[in-house]
């Protein structure tokens, strides 16, 4: 699964990025470590990476700043790593596009599972978006009518046309939503799905995506047909297809 998969850290703490860096790739990773996000800019200009470690308390970037330049203009999925504990540090990170917030200090264990459960996911999705193409090449009028959501430029395509842009956690949620769409998923699944704990903030989290989701469509003439069953869960109240 990681043999073409690379993860990239990026941690001001030189002994501590060192120590964590050989220990990923004694887990079998491919790992970068750099310590600041202007080594993480010039890095990434010359390699692509799947996963990124961040450090909140960078010294030349906030680290919630930089997670929203990772979400809105790559793949890479995002893991915090911080010493900071307080729930808005962890809402703050989370509604910048973290997929998951790990608190210092860590077990390296800890730390490997969560980026072997990151890259098994994005490898399911890879098998998902070839057979979903092999089904579009079948069965070209398939996708007339309905909305489209497009894995491999994160968009969602209305009935008419219009494209919305998404984040990876957004693509994420309509992909588990469109499995059965006018069917309600419970919360817990849609958790578990997203990676998100069942606690307060995973669930606030889940509340924040929802609402970012919803008002992407502000400006168009058709709202994106994301329900609430209260006190259950989410649906998707449209035929829609994933390719």
């Amino acid at each position: 699964m990681a043999d073409n998969r690379r993860v990239i850290v990026v941690e001001d703490d030189r002994d501590f990025c060192d120590s964590l860096v050989e220990y990923l790739r004694l887990s079998g990773l491919d790992v970068t470590g750099v310590d600041s996000a202007l080594e993480f800019y010039k890095t990434i200009a010359d390699a692509e990476f799947d996963v990124v470690v961040l450090d909140i308390g960078l010294p030349d970037q906030n680290g919630i700043v930089l997670a929203e330049y990772i979400r809105n203009n790559t793949d890479m999925r995002i893991i915090m790593l911080t010493a900071m504990t307080s729930l808005e540090s962890k809402i703050s990170a989370y509604k910048a596009g973290a997929d998951i917030y790990l608190v210092k200090p860590i077990d390296f264990s800890e730390l490997s599972a969560s980026i072997f459960s990151i890259l098994g996911r994005l490898d399911s999705n890879l098998t998902g978006e070839a057979e979903q193409e092999q089904k579009r090449i079948s069965v070209p009028n398939l996708h007339e009518s309905k909305w489209k959501l497009v894995r491999g430029d994160q968009s969602l395509m209305t009935p008419d046309g219009d494209k919305i842009n998404l984040t990876a956690k957004e693509c994420d949620l309509i992909e588990r939503l469109a499995e059965t769409p006018n069917d309600v998923v419970v919360r817990q699944e849609i958790l578990n799905a997203l990676d998100y704990e069942n606690n307060d903030f995973g669930n606030r989290a889940l509340d924040a995506l929802i609402h970012r989701l919803r008002m992407k469509n502000r400006n168009l003439g058709r709202r994106i047909p994301v329900k609430t069953s209260h006190g259950t869960g989410y649906c998707f109240s449209a035929p829609i297809v994933v390719v």
